[in-house]
């Protein structure tokens, strides 16, 4: 499909034809992934290697660019506006925000469109679950099977299956795929006759049933210090919220891939299995499972109902995430550690925590907050001895352009007179400076 025209290389770069397209790679040796030696270039032919499963899983759907421009080993910044300066070809659709904003963004529906996306550096794919022909109503449900620190993926695939038996039930077929990094998505595709809030509610239903059948092993729980095992979460739903695609790479070490499986290939396989160096092989042999995702779409009708019934027997709605409204019918949005034990929201010292948490680091970079979570260790030893891998808390944190991280402790296993106390962050960075001269947003935990 690819080919490379070494004479019209100028400085760095190389010229591929894609599609009848030709495409400019520049910085073609740059490394990408470190571990592996992989290139810019690399990157290109890969996804052009496996274009046809890859252009399926984004065809034209609204996508956010995530662009590492420096490699997978450094942070991403996410661009909603498709760049001004670019081919004719590459095409774009407007889309609203709830925040009230628009933006024009790229819409992909060839291999020579994919090609010049990954050439800004997008090393994921981010589309949105609506095609540009109808940005009110999606066509995919996306069951998002998130692990807690210290869960094997055998526990995880056996949440999928559980996943399944649910869809089977509601006569609804699931489209497997790794998430490329540590979980597990499922795929729906359903009519485009509802909105964004009933596709949520589906999916909060689907996690319910699903925790309802498999209590120990997962959960629905919205706040991170009352999971355990595996969520299912089910906020991947709202508008404005995107999953990486179908054969998207992500910024591992070993350029993992979210690669989609026959549910029969599940339990034999690892995550790690499939990475930009393994996949176009598997792709040339075995072709794309999810070649038939788009045939038959299913009514969400059952999925409502089953809504109804637990709204009956009364689960009513579930937290949005932070940076959305209000919405109607959602209960009181309150972490448990920061409510009364009568229920009621409070911001005194005196507050009586139901999870006992405690902020241990603030920082830029990742590394950097986990160098200070193992100084508090350090410093703790006693505490640190009780917890469980998923009493740390490792949140990303959404700041103007890029992400900074949060780590906490719940000190629920401590105990009472061995918990350490609320101390000022090591590091304790202060993501406002971003928004020097300009007015910041509340703090926006990407849960």
């Amino acid at each position: 499909m690819a080919a490379t025209k070494k004479a019209k290389a100028e400085g760095e770069r190389e010229v591929l034809t894609v599609a009848g397209r030709e495409i400019v790679v520049t910085n073609p040796s740059k490394i990408y992934f470190p571990e592996t030696k992989s290139t810019k270039l690399d990157l290109v032919k890969y996804f052009v290697a496996v274009a046809d499963g890859a252009v399926r899983g984004v065809f034209n759907r609204p996508m956010a660019l995530k662009r590492f421009v420096h490699g997978a080993a450094r942070p991403a910044f996410f661009q909603k506006r498709a760049p001004e300066h670019r081919p004719d070809w590459v095409k774009t659709v407007t889309l609203s925000f709830p925040s009230g904003r628009t933006a024009d963004e790229i819409v992909v529906t060839d291999a020579a469109q994919l090609a010049w996306i990954a050439n800004l550096g997008c090393i994921d794919l981010n589309p949105h679950p609506t095609r540009a022909t109808d940005l009110d109503h999606p066509d995919e449900l996306r069951v998002d099977l998130d692990p807690q620190p210290g869960i094997a993926w055998k526990q995880i695939v056996d949440v999928a299956f559980v996943v399944r038996e649910v869809l089977d039930d509601l006569k609804c077929p699931g489209w497997l795929k790794t998430s490329g990094s540590r979980g597990i998505h499922v795929y729906v595709r359903i009519q485009p006759k509802w909105g964004f809030g009933e596709v949520r509610r589906a999916a909060l239903a689907i996690a319910r049933e699903v925790e309802r059948r498999a209590p120990k092993i997962a959960t629905s729980k919205w706040w991170k210090e009352e999971r355990h095992g595996v969520f299912l979460d089910y906020n991947q739903n709202a508008k404005d919220r995107t999953v990486a695609s179908a054969y998207s790479v992500r910024p591992t070490t070993d350029a993992r891939v979210s690669m989609p499986l026959e549910w029969d290939a599940l339990r034999s396989c690892e995550p790690g299995d499939f990475t930009m160096s393994t996949v176009p092989r598997i792709f040339a042999e075995r072709g794309d499972p999810h070649a038939r995702i788009d045939d038959a779409p299913c009514s969400l009708d059952p999925i409502l109902e089953l809504s109804a019934k637990q709204e009956a027997e009364g689960q009513g709605d579930a937290p949005w995430p932070p940076h959305y409204a209000k919405q109607p019918g959602e209960p009181r949005r309150v972490q448990p550690s920061k409510a009364r034990k009568d229920g009621a929201p409070t911001k005194t010292a005196a507050r009586r925590a139901k999870h006992p948490l405690i902020v241990i680091a603030k920082a830029k970079e990742k590394d950097d907050a986990l160098a200070g979570l193992e100084r508090w260790k350090r410093k703790y030893p006693k505490a640190a001895y009780h917890l469980a891998p998923d009493d740390v808390l490792v949140d990303a944190m959404r700041g103007r352009h890029t992400t900074w991280t949060r780590v906490r402790v719940n000190l629920r296993a401590v105990p009472e007179a061995e918990r350490p106390p609320q101390e000022t962050p090591d590091p304790d960075y202060d993501a406002r400076v971003e928004w020097a001269g300009t007015t910041p947003p509340h703090e926006k935990e990407d849960e």
